[in-house]
């Protein structure tokens, strides 16, 4: 599994919610970025289940792919 090794994934930026219809919406500072349906949705869960926080930071930023450019602002940090 990959390395945080710039600390950047201590803030808790990523967060998922389980809908009842199966699907895992999986958000970035509270703002969706993904859903996971099917298939993927249950291998994420059996992935992030009984990981600490920081693992399933990097769980989560590992299925949200690359949507970070690096023109977005550097929220809650000035």
């Amino acid at each position: 599994m990959p390395e945080d090794a710039r600390g950047e994934l201590l803030d808790g930026r990523f967060g998922y919610h389980a809908l009842k219809d199966g699907r895992v919406v999986v958000s970035w500072y509270g703002r969706p970025v993904t859903t996971l349906a099917g298939r993927d949705a249950e291998r994420f869960l059996a992935r992030v289940e009984g990981l600490d926080d920081h693992a399933a930071q990097l769980v989560m930023a590992r299925v949200t792919g690359n949507f970070r450019r690096g023109n977005e602002g550097r929220r809650g940090r000035t």
